[in-house]
């Protein structure tokens, strides 16, 4: 029978070790005692009832003295104690517990956790956001257990980042708080350590770019598209660009299967496309016979381009294009919308038909009840559009280009 006596450390050494003629137990109250072997082994437990005073005892261990000294023994005990109050058992919670503290999921685990159940089918940029996490956080941190990774950790990498680039450090620190909320809203890892920073704090927003293309740039870029001068990869996609006001990823990603060359349509599936729908344009008459050409050319492999390259390459080829040009001012491969777009409106194209090419969501109640694709208005829209560039890169006397 356990004696009632509370332990003490001290009592604990001397029994530790000491061989005796009998097993003894001896009890620290609410629940907790330890066994102490012929051999002075010690062992704690925890004693409880599930279903009250009507059921049967259970006996947990909890660990070893002197592992486990008399302090954890007791806040171990308290912990069950606690589980039981909830309504849990303490068998399955130390378990669980155990194998938290003994693997525990580490910041490279919980970001690659947002990444596969998440930004995989919500993000556009995933493979950037791979590489940035692979440059600037996994080497540092990545094997970190969450928990014990404190806030003063990560902005070392911030910092470390903004040295070169303030915008991209921003972008990584909202990138890696929204996988740790993912994360924790999902009950896979808590960690709030970034919850009280703001991009301000480790980095710098992004600004709101108005570069809008000169007609003698997109002349410039139109003539480019006919010539040799880069690879027919890049003269092609910079062509689809320009005619179709699309995101540099739908045309990157687009296979033969989006392309009806029956009924002239580019249907964008939901997957390749940032607004998470179906994007629906016509194929312009200007286009038809470069479409034709890349069918024959790429239908095996079953890829509009022929090949799919990755996204970092294609920003980084878009980033120095203009200076290929001779260019005055920079311009990236996403400000063809932008320029496409505020030409087309000057040239009286309405802007719901504008803002579909673009791909974007019409406002208000029109998002919920107009299902229209307005094929017929985009298509004169395109058309109309390839005229003016096809006019402007071929200019000739007498001629009015279309405003």
């Amino acid at each position: 029978m356990a004696e009632i006596n509370k332990l003490t450390d001290k009592k604990l050494k001397n029994l530790l070790d000491k061989p005796s003629e009998r097993m003894c137990f001896y009890a620290d109250g609410d629940g907790l005692n330890c066994k102490v072997t012929t051999t002075g082994s010690i062992t704690w437990y925890f004693n409880f009832r599930l279903g009250g005073r009507t059921s049967a005892p259970i006996k947990l261990k909890l660990g070893n003295y002197p592992a486990i000294t008399l302090k954890v023994a007791r806040e171990k005990r308290d912990e069950c104690k606690l589980w039981l109050a909830q309504g849990k058992d303490p068998r399955h919670q130390l378990k669980l517990t155990t194998q938290e503290s003994l693997h525990p999921v580490t910041v490279r685990e919980a970001i690659d956790y947002w990444i596969k159940e998440y930004a995989m089918d919500n993000r556009a940029n995933v493979e950037k956001h791979i590489s940035q996490l692979n440059r600037h956080i996994y080497p540092y941190i990545g094997d970190f257990p969450l928990a014990e990774c404190e806030t003063r950790y990560w902005i070392t990498c911030f910092d470390r980042i903004r040295k070169e680039s303030p915008v991209a450090a921003g972008y990584i620190f909202q990138m890696c708080k929204q996988a740790l909320k993912f994360c924790r809203v999902r009950h896979y890892a808590v960690s709030k350590v970034l919850d009280d920073l703001t991009i301000n704090d480790v980095g710098k927003k992004q600004a709101k770019r108005d570069r809008i293309h000169t007609d003698q740039e997109l002349i410039d870029i139109w003539q480019l598209t006919e010539s040799d001068r880069f690879l027919p990869y890049y003269n092609h996609l910079l062509k689809l660009l320009m005619v179709f006001v699309c995101r540099t990823q739908e045309a990157r990603l687009s296979n033969w299967s989006e392309w009806d060359l029956e009924n002239w349509v580019w249907t964008v599936p939901r997957e390749h496309s940032k607004s998470d729908t179906r994007i629906v344009r016509p194929i312009p008459l200007l286009l038809r016979p470069l479409i034709l050409s890349l069918h024959q050319q790429f239908k095996e492999t079953g890829l509009l381009l022929g090949e799919i390259k990755g996204s970092a390459s294609v920003s980084q080829w878009g980033r120095v294009c203009w200076q290929k040009l001779g260019h005055e001012q920079p311009w990236g491969l996403h400000d063809f919308r932008r320029s496409l777009a505020t030409k087309m409106n000057d040239m009286g194209i309405a802007p719901h038909v504008v803002e579909q090419l673009l791909g974007h969501t019409l406002p208000g109640v029109m998002a919920i009840y107009n299902r229209s694709q307005y094929l017929p208005e985009k298509l004169v829209a395109l058309n109309l559009w390839c005229e003016k560039l096809r006019l402007m890169a071929e200019p000739q006397e007498n001629v009015v280009v279309l405003r």
